[in-house]
């Protein structure tokens, strides 16, 4: 696309597409796009581009009728918009084909994938590339993060150097291609965080999950390498018939990349890094919980064999500010700490819990969770989110979003939930929606106490109604 055209987005507020939506922009294209609902960051990110968001969707949004439209995953047959594409027959493509074809052709592509930290873990690379490139001018990275990365402000950069960082999702590409995104990025080089069962709404069963990756693995070149998790045996077979080098990093005795003696201090992580039974450097990290010291790891490893400097390494991860979204602290109001969390996931939310017993100790821990993703919707993941919740001291759960789309025998049921909490004595309760949580919520809550509110979506504005309510309360009771 040498000539500046119009391109319109259909669902432009996903993450990936509103990276894309500003890619595209610093091409001098004239970018517009559609969603239902705008919510941060992404929203956030668009606006100070000035890339106009029409909502909802609606054919007067294609007037005047844009040169290609780039369909977002999560749109399908019977969307107005798309509709009137396929009658009009306007051109159309998807987010990952078209970042291939303008972006990654001529780069050497560095895929994050797996079903956890992805993000984080993207961010942790493009950041140590970045404070790498003060020594090296080439190292500086181009990337595209499923989220807002702090120490750049934005989820993407776009650079004339060939490193591109990129997160790769195994989440389906478009209405007419149902493969995973990640398989359009041809990664000269990997990094494997872990593999489970998720994404339930388009995937069968954890053998399919698996299939996916593999088929990740199988187009890394023999020149290329893969920085695989060591504690999964669903990593071990996904990276069994790789062709290129594949380096383990975890906690295991026989890894190349080896974690041990690993220190809490709050918000504080530290550790020694082996490589090769050698020490490598010794790690100190500004977020708390294992499993960003794994993602840290994960980083380090794969940009050292890249051939970036260890003492860039270290300087970058000590100076790394995570991700929005991502344990982000949204308020503090009358001592209460409210925190935010994009949880996707019962094994995301143990580890965000965990992560914030080990930064809040002693502190009580309240978990208001929002059941968004199309996983946590379903009940196929019933007793091992009982089991995550549990690390909480109180867990509020909300109705599941939209309910009414997913069929009623694969359907969560939050009140069994409850009920399997109460039994084992966490207090727990069920609201209907976030006002009514925050009308429960805000007098229950007292000075100390530490609010991990978990959704991968606007949770119906709760981020900025919990704490507004919290400090009219104090201001009523004279705390404030």
């Amino acid at each position: 696309m040498q000539n500046q055209k119009h391109i319109h987005l259909i669902g432009i507020c996903g993450t990936a597409m509103a990276s894309l939506a500003g890619m595209l922009q610093l091409q001098g294209h004239r970018i517009t796009g559609s969603d239902t609902a705008a919510y941060p960051p992404m929203s956030d990110q668009l606006a100070l581009l000035n890339i106009p968001i029409h909502e909802p969707y609606a054919e007067r949004n294609l007037d005047p009728r844009p040169d290609l439209v780039v369909v977002g995953n999560a749109i399908s047959r019977g969307n107005v918009e798309l509709e009137y594409v396929l009658d009009t027959r306007i051109p159309f493509c998807s987010m990952a084909a078209i970042l291939h074809d303008e972006f990654l052709i001529g780069r050497e592509s560095l895929v994050v994938a797996g079903t956890h930290g992805k993000t984080t873990t993207t961010s942790m690379l493009a950041w140590i590339y970045e404070v790498a490139s003060q020594q090296n001018p080439a190292l500086e990275p181009s990337f595209l993060i499923g989220g807002v990365a702090e120490n750049f402000g934005t989820s993407f950069k776009v650079r004339p150097t060939r490193p591109f960082i990129l997160e790769g999702d195994e989440y389906d590409t478009a209405f007419f291609d149902k493969g995973p995104k990640f398989l359009h990025y041809f990664p000269d080089a990997a990094i494997l965080t872990h593999v489970e069962f998720d994404h339930a709404d388009i995937y069968a069963d954890l053998a399919a999950v698996k299939t996916a990756f593999k088929r990740l693995v199988n187009l890394i070149p023999r020149r290329g390498r893969i920085v695989a998790f060591d504690g999964s045996a669903n990593v071990s077979e996904c990276v069994a018939k790789a062709f290129c080098a594949v380096e383990r990093y975890g906690f295991a005795q026989d890894s190349h990349w080896r974690i041990s003696d690993i220190r809490h201090d709050g918000p504080l992580s530290r550790w020694t890094l082996t490589r090769g039974g050698e020490i490598f450097a010794e790690l100190c990290l500004p977020m708390a919980g294992e499993h960003n010291a794994l993602n840290a790891t994960a980083a380090a490893s794969l940009a050292s064999g890249q051939g970036v400097p260890t003492n860039a390494i270290i300087e970058a991860l000590a100076t790394f500010k995570s991700v929005k979204r991502r344990l982000e602290v949204r308020a503090v109001v009358s001592g209460i700490t409210i925190i935010d969390d994009f949880a996707h996931h019962p094994t995301a939310i143990r580890e965000t819990l965990r992560a914030l017993r080990e930064c809040y100790p002693g502190r009580r821990l309240w978990a208001v969770l929002e059941p968004r993703s199309n996983t946590l919707r379903r009940n196929v993941f019933e007793a091992d989110l009982v089991d995550s919740l549990a690390l909480a001291d109180h867990v509020v759960l909300a109705a599941v979003f939209q309910s009414e789309n997913i069929p009623a025998p694969e359907r969560l049921h939050p009140e069994k939930i409850v009920g399997a909490l109460n039994a084992r004595s966490i207090p727990a309760q069920l609201h209907d929606n976030a006002d009514s949580i925050v009308e429960a919520l805000s007098p229950q809550l007292e000075s100390g106490d530490i609010v991990a509110i978990l959704s991968n979506g606007g949770f119906g504005g709760i981020y900025q109604k919990l704490p507004a309510a919290i400090a009219v309360q104090s201001t009523a009771s004279g705390r404030g």
